[in-house]
């Protein structure tokens, strides 16, 4: 009988497979412009709403309201920013998920298991500080969901101007959990901001859902079906009292993510494609344009570090979300076979984790959620998420610099292709073709040098016979 053959231990953010680095970079490079994007349009929102001159006008607009009254869709425009644009954020977070769920990460639950259980301590810990926070300080708790929340699009912006070169796995690790992140998120508020309820609109958003699921698996084709049948869906469901980016994912969720035989692309891959770049290139950032625009004075600042509401806002994104996804991510190796990859160091983990800690888009939302009513504390909250998210941002800037040297010395590892054949050379070191590829190369270039090698001696030996001919030239007859 054969002994078993060891099985190797699985490393924690070790190499992609080729597609998935594909997968990645591809959403990577979207995510990072609409970042920068969100990043312009919150300073634009913050210069808006304090220059004394323009702030009248910010505030007019925002509360202009226009819409059909008679369906209860009288809003303001903030209003539709947040419910009716960040929909199309949560409608491709919903495919994310979906695609994370059937061709990623979080497809075998043995890899899922490192996002997930990060994701779940890097909420809990900053509810936990938050929590603690306003017990012992008075504050109300209101607020706890305020710092769970990290903005993807946010970090990778910082990601971009810092020009941090990340290995590959590490942004995955950074993206899928931001994706369960979202996910957690939406079942916050799914379950702690829904009050009243409409039965009745919920049942009609129900079946939207329903119809939209089996026009899918019919094969029916044309964004003139699906677009207003998801208007509708969004409407009942807003209608509902369940907030209405609920739709967006429940509809992202249905979409089909794996590939027939004979497609390219999936249907979920080809409209990703598709409707990211209206998600990160305009919805999020009108979203932060009227939801950034608080009034911020030094006094406002010195409140968001005296009042225990806004504290543990800061505290908890800062504070709260590093341990909580270090911890988390500590934890599964600890507890698990697991083991951290051997190109990485628990430190390049924290810097990492410290990027979670920049909480914008879904914060911002929750806070208006959180403190409904309230327009002084929800403002107050949204410069404490301001704040907390500025403050992540600087120190993972100051902690992926020091590691920056050593992440450049692995992502041009990854990129390397001698043989270039477009396919990095780290997927084919076990290839004996590509060893004999290389070593065509080689003797290419090998022959090329000793053909110049030869003409430069030959060269050199010329020259130095020209002294000698040149005398016996002049010893002849003039």
């Amino acid at each position: 009988m054969a002994a078993p053959r060891p099985s190797t231990p699985r490393k924690i953010l070790g190499r992609l497979s080729l597609p998935e680095r594909t997968y990645v970079a591809d959403a990577l490079r979207t995510e990072t412009v609409g970042g920068v994007l969100l990043l312009a349009a919150a300073v634009v929102a913050l210069l808006w709403a304090n220059i004394p001159a323009l702030h009248d006008s910010y505030e007019d607009i925002a509360h202009f309201h226009l819409g059909p009254a008679a369906l209860g869709l009288d809003l303001s425009v903030a209003h539709w920013a947040a419910d009716g644009l960040l929909a199309i954020f949560f409608f491709v977070a919903g495919i994310e998920l979906k695609r994370e769920l059937v061709a990623g990460d979080l497809r075998d639950p043995k890899a899922a298991a490192l996002p997930v259980v990060a994701a779940l301590c890097g909420m809990a810990v900053p509810a936990l500080v938050y929590t603690v926070t306003n017990v012992t300080g008075g504050g109300s708790l209101a607020g706890w969901a305020v710092p769970t929340a990290t903005d993807i699009a946010f970090a990778l912006a910082v990601l971009a101007v810092i020009g941090t070169s990340l290995p590959s796995a590490l942004r995955a690790f950074l993206l899928t959990l931001a994706v369960v992140d979202d996910l957690f998120a939406i079942l916050i508020i799914a379950v702690f901001f829904t009050d009243d309820l409409n039965f009745a609109a919920l049942g009609g958003a129900v079946a939207g859902l329903l119809v939209f699921w089996l026009l899918l698996r019919t094969g029916v084709r044309g964004w003139y079906v699906y677009v207003p049948l998801a208007l509708v869906v969004w409407a009942l469901m807003y209608n509902s009292g369940v907030h209405a980016t609920i739709a967006g994912v429940a509809m992202g969720l249905m979409l089909r993510c794996h590939r027939h035989e004979g497609e390219a692309h999936s249907p979920g891959e080809h409209i990703e494609h598709l409707v990211r770049p209206l998600s990160a290139g305009l919805a999020v950032p009108l979203f932060a344009l009227f939801s950034a625009g608080v009034s911020v004075s030094g006094g406002a600042l010195a409140d968001v570090f005296t009042q225990p509401e806004t504290l543990g806002v800061v505290l908890g994104l800062v504070v709260g979300k590093v341990l909580g996804i270090f911890g988390g991510t500590w934890l599964a190796a600890r507890f698990t076979r697991a083991s951290l990859s051997d190109d990485l160091a628990w430190a390049d983990v924290f810097a990492v984790a410290s990027l979670a800690g920049i909480g914008f888009t879904v914060s911002l939302l929750i806070g208006e959620l959180a403190f409904e009513g309230d327009q002084v504390m929800t403002d107050e909250v949204k410069t404490a998420v301001l704040c907390g998210s500025l403050i992540a941002a600087a120190l993972a800037t100051v902690l992926l610099k020091i590691r920056n040297t050593k992440y450049r010395r692995l992502w041009e590892a990854e990129e390397r292709d001698e043989d270039a054949d477009g396919i990095p050379d780290v997927y084919e070191e076990d290839d004996p073709a590509y060893h004999l590829r290389l070593a065509e190369r080689y003797e290419r270039k090998a022959a090329e040098h000793r053909r110049i090698a030869q003409e430069k001696a030959a060269a050199r030996h010329g020259l130095a016979e020209v002294p000698g001919g040149a005398g016996d030239d002049r010893d002849g007859p003039a």
